[in-house]
């Protein structure tokens, strides 16, 4: 009796395109190629990563890394260390964060042709549904046609604009506009309180850009919970240059018109009340939309639904059973690793083996400072759905370890459910918070009571003690605090 053949052989010869090498594409190429189909990766940049890698996470987050050295600089007499005023050379700066980018998606180059994915750079448009027409970004016209037995759409989303504003271009900018690093301004209005809004807000105020930040909801961050947010909001309305000039709740824009030095802004509150201010630019970062037009989706049985977002079941597959979608253009969240996790199961899908986005937690990260972190379940989901929890916070200012720090501003919550003592959520607002939450994902993807988390020994000094005394608070038992009610709530 003949031998079964591997799972990679039976896979050979079968062909798999991929619209989109972003933290989506790229790694469900990967891993396809390492499960015997012929990927065929298909972008308009020169080299894979997408809009996180080029124009979002990671230079984000290289200007992060800058703007919390700044501040840590400024702070710094408060220890009895004088640095000085720094100087900033933008063009090093920028030439810096061009280089983290031009290193990373150089490695992903490397890896597509050691993984014998082939690299196709162009605008894939789905002729039928069967077949995807590349078209050259340059603009010569050469087109090439790719068959496929599977496909994965994984093209992402763009900035959302503020439609029937008419202003100089050039003083209005995106994301992408801003993290081009083109200038500082002396005067910037960022539209949005969230987090990408907070994020390239804390950049430029750490470069010297006089801030405000205008919110049309009661809160920054919409959606997530109060008491996580709140010692955010402190700090960014804190005197002596830590905080922004301004942070307007409850405010939106209803004008721009453009002024010799920049925009011309009317502002109107939650009363009515209107305000005309000069700013030299306009962030506007009011969201983030799908990007599924364009695609040749009507050429197939895709559906895409009223919000743009392309409907898939839990495999990732779309209306049409051998195309699937995974990332922005499949729904919230629109984070990368979610995109990741997404193009795995698509990628062994397609490949023939039993998979399923079932994730229990998917982790979210604002990187402001205090850094904001939350995974599974928040208070304000349970209490609306009705589940029994038992909510409990650690306040850092218990901490051994953030007072060293001088950031005593941050919280440890879990959400507990109180039958089982299972942990259904983690919240955190402090520094590195974002390195923190994984453990929180760990013990919600697990099924971790509290007992076992408060009984799991922890490194001291360290900020991730606070996970642990945490559950201690949830059993009355926190060596280092005393809530006022005895309970955490």
């Amino acid at each position: 009796m003949a031998a079964p053949k591997k799972e990679n052989e039976s896979n050979q010869g079968r062909r798999l395109a991929i619209l989109g090498a972003g933290p989506g594409g790229y790694p469900a190429a990967f891993i396809g190629a390492s499960l015997g189909l012929d990927v065929t990766l298909i972008d308009p940049r020169p080299e894979p990563g997408g809009v996180c890698l080029y124009e979002g996470c990671i230079p984000s987050k290289t200007l992060l890394h800058v703007a919390r050295f700044l501040e840590e600089s400024r702070s710094a007499e408060a220890w009895g260390i004088h640095v000085g005023k720094p100087r900033i050379d933008i063009d090093k700066l920028r030439e810096r964060s061009g280089k983290v980018v031009a290193k990373l998606t150089g490695g992903l180059a490397a890896l597509c042709s050691q993984r014998h994915v082939r690299y196709v750079r162009g605008r894939g448009r789905f002729a039928d549904n069967h077949t995807v027409v590349v078209t050259d970004p340059d603009g010569e016209g050469k087109q090439e046609r790719i068959e496929f037995d599977h496909a994965i759409v994984a093209t992402g989303s763009r900035a959302s604009s503020l439609p029937g504003f008419d202003a100089d271009r050039a003083a209005v900018w995106d994301s992408t506009d801003a993290l081009r690093l083109d200038d500082v301004p002396q005067t910037l209005l960022v539209v949005g309180g969230g987090y990408i809004g907070l994020e390239l807000a804390t950049i430029y105020h750490a470069l010297g850009s006089r801030v405000t930040v205008v919110e049309m909801t009661e809160s920054l961050l919409p959606g997530v919970d109060p008491d996580l947010v709140e010692p955010l909001r402190n700090r960014l309305q804190a005197d002596g240059g830590v905080g922004f000039d301004a942070i307007l709740l409850r405010t939106r824009v209803t004008a721009m018109e453009p002024y010799q030095h920049g925009v011309l802004v009317t502002l109107q509150d939650a009363d009515g009340t209107t305000a005309r201010r000069k700013f030299n630019r306009v962030l506007v970062a009011v969201g983030r939309r799908p990007c599924t037009d364009g695609l040749g989706l009507e050429n197939t049985g895709v559906i895409v639904n009223e919000s743009g977002f392309i409907e898939v079941d839990h495999e990732q597959r779309t209306a049409e059973r051998h195309i699937f979608a995974v990332g922005d253009v499949a729904g919230e969240p629109m984070l990368a690793h979610k995109a990741s996790y997404e193009g795995r199961v698509a990628a062994e899908a397609a490949a023939g083996r039993p998979a399923a986005s079932d994730a229990a937690a998917v982790p979210a990260v604002v990187f402001t400072d205090p850094e904001v972190a939350w995974a599974g379940l928040t208070e304000t989901e349970a209490r609306r759905r009705g589940i029994d929890v038992h909510v409990v916070r650690f306040p850092w200012a218990a901490s051994g370890r953030a007072a060293t720090l001088g950031r005593n501003d941050g919280l440890t919550k879990l959400i507990v459910e109180n039958r089982t003592e299972r942990i259904l959520g983690l919240g955190i607002t402090g520094t590195g918070a974002g390195e923190l939450i994984a453990e929180g994902v760990l013990a919600i993807e697990t099924g971790t009571r509290a007992r076992d988390l408060m009984l799991t020994i922890h490194p001291h000094p360290t900020l991730s003690e606070t996970v642990m005394e945490t559950a201690d608070v949830f059993f009355g038992q926190s060596a280092h605090f005393m809530p006022r009610s005895g309970g955490g709530e």
